[in-house]
């Protein structure tokens, strides 16, 4: 057993979860310090092992290389191969629930109950126990009992109606950001219920549907709706209450400028060359500009386009005006405040051609219980044998017979 020293050392997590929302929660808890135990289809796995290209380059000889998105969200988690279509391995995944305080799942709704698996069975053995699910659009109402996806849940859910050029189509996020923020509700819930357990003993059922998350985070953008009743239309790269906040063009490429106050404003346009633009009643403040940006904004855009992007962001941070480049991941991942910043990391991985694997950071700074890299991504049930040794205490003859049995 690998030693954390993060917060949660000693809280253990059930994984049931695959592909995204579910991993990406189990995967910040895991950095956190919990011991993740991640159950996976024998033989198949969880779904992102095959979603690729691009996969690791692995040693010749390795099992099937990993991809890249499998290797996003599974960090620090033991990976345990188990069917969970035969008894004896719903038995085995009911018993390490009941060693554990969380159990993460994000089956369809209705199928653990079928194999006894769901809150309510666990429950009634271990109260105590912390239960989230997610699903696509939560445990009850009307869609409950249907599958959701991502990309779906962010067309119903309305980011795509905001996201994208105006006269353009509608546009999802370039991530699969709905199942990211849902991974990221959960935590959150998970870390509110093990204090709640810890202060009374009580354990709960969390319910997350990625839905009702996607609508969560349209923050600004659906309170303008409930405010005013009518939906915001998509403005491409534009902000809908302050203007200039968009990508302008340079003579060589774009920037970012984000003007977020009426002197910021005025510092812009006196070193654009455009300075009796700040006293113009149709823009010297931001309610204005909002109103007048299509008049405002191609006189900007044409003072940017005469100089080169460095031009303006080497000048303009000199000024205190919000500006930034439009990096790709390649200039992403070489910035040296990301670099500095820990974002990019690296873990032995034996199986790959480097003997390494780069793996995106986690953000989190703590000033006494470090986030800590223990493990990195699993091959597909590579703890079997250690959990079902350590947290069960299985002996080699009893597992070797649920494998002859293809449970295991």
């Amino acid at each position: 057993m690998v030693e954390s020293t993060g917060p949660l050392g000693g809280v253990r997590v059930l994984d049931l979860s695959r592909v995204l929302a579910g991993p990406v929660a189990t995967q910040l808890l895991g950095d956190l310090g919990a011991d993740v135990i991640k159950v996976e289809r024998p033989r198949v796995g969880d779904d992102t092992r095959h979603w690729g290209p691009p996969w690791l380059a692995v040693k010749e000889g390795s099992e099937s290389p990993p991809s890249a998105y499998y290797l996003s969200a599974n960090r620090n988690k033991r990976s345990i191969a188990v069917d969970l279509k035969c008894a004896e391995g719903q038995d085995i995944v009911r018993r390490l629930a009941l060693c554990s305080d969380v159990v993460v799942e994000n089956f369809k709704v209705g199928d653990l109950a079928r194999l006894g698996l769901d809150h309510a069975a666990l429950s009634a053995l271990a109260p105590a126990l912390i239960y989230c699910s997610i699903s696509g659009f939560g445990q009850t109402g009307p869609l409950a009992g249907l599958a959701g996806y991502d990309f779906l849940v962010q067309g119903m859910g309305g980011i795509m109606s905001l996201t994208g050029d105006p006269d353009g189509p509608p546009m999802k996020v370039g991530v699969a950001v709905a199942d990211v923020v849902c991974g990221l509700y959960a935590a959150t819930a998970i870390l509110a219920a093990l204090r709640h357990r810890d202060a009374t003993g009580e354990g709960q059922h969390i319910d997350l549907g990625l839905l009702d998350t996607q609508v969560a985070w349209l923050v600004n953008q659906g309170l303008s709706y409930l405010t005013c009743g009518t939906p915001p239309a998509r403005l491409g790269n534009a902000h809908p209450n302050i203007v200039p906040y968009q990508v302008f063009p340079s003579r060589d490429g774009h920037f970012i400028l984000a003007v977020g106050n009426d002197a910021q404003f005025r510092r812009f346009v006196e070193f654009a060359g455009l300075a009796h633009l700040a006293d113009d009643p149709r823009f010297a403040d931001n309610p204005s500009r909002v109103c007048n940006r299509l008049t405002l904004v191609p006189m900007l855009e044409a003072a940017c386009r005469q100089h080169p992007t460095a031009f303006w962001l080497e000048s303009l941070q000199s000024l205190a005006v919000p500006c930034a480049p439009v990096n790709d991941l390649r200039e992403v991942f070489s910035d040296a405040q990301i670099r500095h910043r820990g974002m990019r990391v690296e873990m032995p991985y034996p199986q790959a051609q480097r003997g390494s694997v780069e793996l995106i950071g986690n953000p989190i700074h703590f000033s006494r219980t470090p986030v800590d890299y223990r493990r990195p991504p699993p091959a597909l049930g590579e703890h079997t044998d250690e959990v079902l040794e350590d947290v069960l205490g299985l002996t080699p003859e009893q597992r070797t017979l649920l494998r002859r049995k293809n449970v295991i």
